[in-house]
């Protein structure tokens, strides 16, 4: 695991060695254990590395053969070693044990095809030196980050923002389309990033710089519009038994300490106790909780820990913990505001006092129907025949549903689903359903000159609505979880885990994230993931429901939320006031003030729950200040 930058120029003139350095010391929390530089006309390549696999041998920049060929790499191949017989069956040599040499080899032997054999997470950059060819990849679900900008002259890439104004002088002009998609999301998707001159390599992509052109194509895909896999229910909870095993065996190779994140719910149990049934140690298991128990998992976490015999660490997080909150804005190196990167920071930073790699449950939702949203979603299909006077009606109601306790409280969840429901058009409804701001939550925020800056401010919905047009073909409930493949999971989740693992040098793996595994389940009927309409995962707990307590079984999904009405009550409140509200922040020109002290004064009576809004608007500040 590591971080990696570079710049490629056109004309073949020098790279400024001083600069690649530079651009390389800010991601040293990537990778503390070792750097690498790699300088010939017109390039340079660096890297920082988190030593996990061959740690003598495996030093970056890496050539193969003649040197004709260079790369730098951030992620693991978890099928290397098989590519890698593979490959010496057929002549070629290797001088280390790394997964990267087997990349080189690889591409030696196939080209960008090589992209279709590797099974894992990865973002690398690879120089085809008699080509004058640079290729840059991501992998399938978006696991490890690629940002670049290219123009004219020259092309630079990096694993995060802040190295791209280090190698190059270039433009941090704002991105007023990406402060919009923002506060609708929570995050700004790819290929946007909160700078204008700045894109993110989508997941699943390649881009390809050959005589100063950049051309961006996808090289993998969900299968879309095939009929579902022609086996039986006891067949597929075999297969899916089988292989999230497998992956889970994978993803336990490492020359360094492992464990897991061990939430309590059912993917990361899931995941523990086929961790226990491979390993001849206890598992090292990692689990964070709150004060306030409607928000803590820590007793369903404690249960599977001691049926296993884990070597079990649990840590809580307090709101003065928020005081880290600026530097995990400077971590994210644009505005981010899912909320639970925060106790996602503090398990990992305790984590790695034990560990260098950890596992976790991410991806199970996703591929199963795991989220409330999708029970929601599946039931406001019931409201598509109603009359307009009907529906108006029923959003009427909707407004004058009291909002309070988010995310759990029952009037909140229910005037959530009310106003999603009433729209007949699925983009607009998913939005309505998963949205911190929504267009009705803006009126009135926006100044006018920022509000001229916006081409629309309907594009959260178009954003969505292409690919639910995309799946149009596949059932209803794998078209709402194809467009969490290719929107929240990569572009949220994903970011979310990388940046407070890397932040704090960890390195994160997800056996539910295998590609094979996620085609094989896609494959599968949606009904058999969402049986009914409360039958959550059910093909998954089927599956293992031999390995589960019934308490963890059969419990609802909780989530990994954090009490954020309360805290901005209490603790937070001057935190916030002094930040959102100061004249520094007012001065940016984006917001108007009244539309400010509204929501502060709704949620401060109580009348409303802003807590997401509000922590958007805190976080949106505090990349301002961090990395401004």
């Amino acid at each position: 695991m590591c971080g990696i930058c570079g710049i490629s120029y056109q004309d073949g003139r020098a790279v400024d060695a001083v600069r690649l350095k530079a651009a390389n010391d800010l991601i040293s929390h990537r990778g503390p254990d070792d750097e690498g530089f790699h300088l010939e006309s017109g390039l340079g390549l660096a890297m920082r590395r988190l030593s996990v696999i061959d740690l003598k041998t495996g030093h970056q920049p890496l050539s193969y053969d003649d040197e004709s060929l260079w790369i730098v790499f951030n992620g693991e191949i978890y099928n290397f070693q098989e590519l890698k017989r593979e490959l010496e069956a057929e002549g070629f040599k290797f001088k280390t044990h790394s997964d990267t040499e087997v990349i080189l080899a690889l591409y030696q032997k196939m080209g960008d095809r090589c992209l279709s054999r590797l099974r894992g997470m990865f973002a690398f950059a690879l120089w085809d030196k008699s080509q004058k060819r640079l290729l840059l990849a991501r992998d399938r679900i978006g696991k490890k980050p690629l940002v670049y900008h290219q123009n004219n002259c020259f092309l630079a890439f990096a694993s995060e923002l802040r190295c791209l104004f280090a190698l190059e002088n270039i433009s941090k002009e704002i991105n007023p389309e990406a402060i919009d998609l923002f506060l609708s999301l929570q995050y700004i998707p790819s290929p946007q990033t909160i700078y204008a001159q700045v894109k993110k390599l989508p997941p699943g992509h390649k881009l390809v710089y050959q005589n100063g052109e950049a051309s961006i194509e996808p090289y993998w895909e969900l299968s879309l519009g095939k009929p579902p896999l022609k086996i039986d229910r006891r067949q597929a909870q075999i297969q899916i038994r089988e292989k999230l095993k497998e992956s889970v065996r994978l993803r336990m190779i490492a020359d360094v300490p492992l464990g897991a994140f061990l939430s309590g719910g059912i993917d990361s149990s899931i995941v523990v106790a086929l961790m226990s049934e491979l390993s001849s140690r206890p598992v090292k298991t990692f689990s964070i909780g709150f004060d306030e128990r409607e928000f803590s998992e820590l007793p369903f976490a404690r249960q599977i820990a001691e049926k296993y015999g884990c070597e079990h660490t649990e840590f809580i997080v307090k709101p003065q913990m928020a005081e880290i909150l600026p530097k995990l804005a400077w971590h994210y190196g644009e505005p981010y505001a899912d909320p639970s990167a925060l106790p996602s920071y503090y398990v990992s930073q305790e984590t790695r006092k034990h560990v260098t790699v950890a596992l976790n449950g991410d991806g199970g939702d996703e591929n199963f129907a795991g989220y409330i949203r999708y029970f929601a979603m599946k039931l406001g299909k019931i409201f598509d025949h109603l009359p307009p006077p009907a529906l108006s009606a029923l959003k009427a109601a909707a407004e004058n549903l009291p909002e309070y306790d988010a995310p759990y409280g029952f009037f909140w969840r229910l005037k959530r689903f009310f106003r999603s429901a009433v729209f007949s058009d699925i983009s607009h409804r998913h939005l309505k359903m998963i949205g911190f701001f929504s267009e009705e939550d803006k009126i009135g925020l926006y100044r006018p000159e920022f509000l001229k800056r916006l081409t629309t401010q309907d594009q959260a919905a178009r954003y969505f609505a292409d690919y639910f047009e995309r799946a149009k073909k596949e059932d209803f409930v794998n078209q709402m979880l194809y467009v969490d493949f290719k929107t929240y999971l990569p572009e949220c989740l994903m970011a979310k885990v990388d940046i407070a693992s890397m932040a704090n040098s960890l390195e994160a793996r997800s056996p539910f994230l295998d590609h094979e595994f996620v085609e094989l389940v896609f494959g599968l009927p949606g009904d058999w993931k969402l049986k009914g309409l409360s039958g959550h995962k059910w093909i998954l707990k089927e599956a293992f429901k031999d390995k589960l307590p019934p308490a963890i079984l059969n419990r609802k999904k909780m989530g990994f939320g954090i009490p954020l009405g309360t805290w901005f009550r209490g603790p937070l409140k001057n935190f916030w006031e002094s930040h959102v509200l100061s004249s520094q922040a007012l001065a940016r020109g984006y917001f108007e003030e009244k539309a400010l002290l509204k929501l502060w004064e709704e949620h401060q009576s109580g009348r409303r729950d802003h807590g997401y809004r509000l922590w958007a608007l805190l976080m949106l500040e505090l990349w301002h200040k961090e990395c401004l």
